[in-house]
């Protein structure tokens, strides 16, 4: 065997296998026991949502195994396929460097150059013998592994991050949550409710900032900066509780909204079957010339902006229904709840354009991570200096403005639909409501005795936890809902 050719694994020394073996499955089983001990952590701190979105992390991650297991092990036969040369030419993400003259002067090019890499290829070899070329060769199949890697790892990253930031943006909105807990202690001061009231319908605007196209423009605007007020958050707060759980004034809104972002968290992270297919839509468009790559990167920025712009006119709109329905009286009416305020009368698709958003910002910047660490700033694919600048900002203020400003809207806004969110019934609340529906009348009596114990430890406690006030919500909700399910 010459000193330049690669060696197969029965002529590699034992000592490198073992030690390349040994430091994968060291980094291997530290990556597991990292997992497991901050499932553990969730747990300790009873965030069950949170320890349902790192199981499906790893449900991403045990795909990813499984697309790199197919990958290896059909890496063979997907190289030994052969396409004529004219298929091999089109939809190129990048112009061939030279061009032949002659169809047959190009076959010799083809069986030259794939002489030159037969020692890194044989599939080549078998190719171009018949003047043809592979499928996919193996660099390319490794280089594809390395993306999908890439892809899967960059969302995760993103998402968790968001998130993460999102919830710190959240936490700022805790004093005003406790100052209105507190104030509910003091003799009931109408004069400030009115105050307040009268400051939230002030985003109505005067008259001639009532028009669709002017209101429109004023809450695209407002998301950029001082998205939502003390007096927002205040009748908003109002307007959930007098809805959902009317008879539980002490309900810790703040701590529902962070559960609930929790809980969509789980959602967001996995990288859903309608999410690949977009990613392979924009793998087969990305041609030379195209500049798709570029284009696409503004998609996310336009859908964030359009999601931004609909959670902040949906909070003028029941400012203006808050003013019309006050018409001129100092009683100042609370805001009502309406999935009729949503696109399609759904507050959930919002989460799905959220979702969508993520997925392409992290596909855009995990593309041009790889793309750099594979070929390079001057690769064909990067294209110029300034197509590459643009993506980076536009990235980057994806992640920022989706953070501070789009996703604690979203947190807050969504909680104007007509119901609570299923996910945030405590496991043991639906147990009850399933022993309530279910037990034989030898039974009944021990659940309306564990039902009566539930709502004197409510009523006994002067401030009701958020489990307690769910529990008497959802049980409020069966009977003003009886022709609905509670859960949505």
């Amino acid at each position: 065997m010459a000193n330049g050719e690669p060696r197969s694994l029965e002529y590699t020394p034992t000592w490198v296998v073992t030690v390349v073996c040994f430091i994968i499955v060291l980094i291997s089983f530290g990556a597991e026991r990292g997992l497991r001990k901050l499932g553990k952590f969730f747990k300790h701190k009873e965030q069950k949502s949170l320890f349902k979105a790192l199981q499906e992390v790893k449900g991403e991650l045990m795909l990813l195994g499984f697309i790199s297991l197919l990958l290896t092990v059909f890496q063979g036969p997907i190289s030994r396929i052969c396409i004529p040369p004219h298929a091999a030419n089109i939809m190129l993400p990048c112009k061939l460097k030279t061009e032949a003259s002659s169809g047959g002067s190009e076959h010799l090019d083809i069986i030259k150059h794939g002489r030159r890499l037969l020692a890194e290829d044989v599939s080549l070899e078998t190719c171009a013998r018949q003047g043809k070329l592979p499928l996919l060769s193996l660099e390319a199949l490794h280089q594809l592994h390395i993306f999908i890697f890439v892809l899967a790892v960059v969302h995760v990253i993103f998402c968790a991050t968001i998130v993460l930031l999102g919830r710190a943006k959240i936490k700022q909105w805790k004093p005003w949550e406790d100052s209105i807990r507190s104030e509910m202690q003091k003799p009931h001061d109408r004069a400030y409710e009115i105050f307040v009231h009268r400051i939230f319908e002030e985003r109505a605007g005067r008259q001639w900032e009532k028009s669709t196209v002017v209101s429109w423009m004023v809450s695209f605007f407002r998301q950029f900066h001082g998205s939502v007020t003390k007096s927002d958050y205040i009748v908003l707060r109002e307007g959930f509780i007098r809805a959902q759980c009317p008879s539980v004034p002490h309900f810790d809104f703040h701590a529902y909204m962070l559960r609930t972002l929790e809980h969509d968290f789980k959602k967001i992270v996995r990288i859903r079957w309608y999410l690949w297919v977009f990613a392979m839509i924009f793998l087969l468009m990305d041609l030379a010339g195209w500049h798709s790559y570029f284009w696409l990167s503004f998609l996310p920025l336009v859908l964030l902006l359009l999601v931004g712009a609909k959670l902040e006119h949906i909070i003028t709109e029941l400012a203006k229904g808050a003013a019309e329905q006050r018409n001129g009286e100092a009683e100042a009416p609370p805001v009502t709840p309406s999935d009729e305020l949503f696109w399609f009368h759904s507050p959930t698709l919002f989460l799905y354009l959220i979702h969508f958003i993520l997925f392409q910002n992290s596909f855009g910047i995990a593309f041009l991570f790889w793309v750099w660490t594979t070929y390079g700033l001057k690769s064909c694919i990067m294209e110029k200096l300034g197509f590459i600048i643009p993506r980076l900002t536009i990235g980057i203020l994806v992640q920022v403005l989706c953070s501070y400003s789009t996703l604690p809207l979203y947190a807050l806004v969504t909680q104007m639909g007509s119901m609570f969110k299923q996910g945030m019934i405590d496991e043991y609340i639906q147990k009850l409501i399933s022993k309530w529906t279910r037990a034989p009348s030898s039974a009944t009596g021990e659940s309306h005795r564990l039902a009566s114990q539930s709502a004197d430890s409510i009523h006994a406690s002067e401030h009701p936890t958020l489990d307690d006030a769910i529990a008497t919500s959802v049980i409020e909700l069966n009977h003003h809902n009886e022709s609905q399910t509670p859960f949505s």
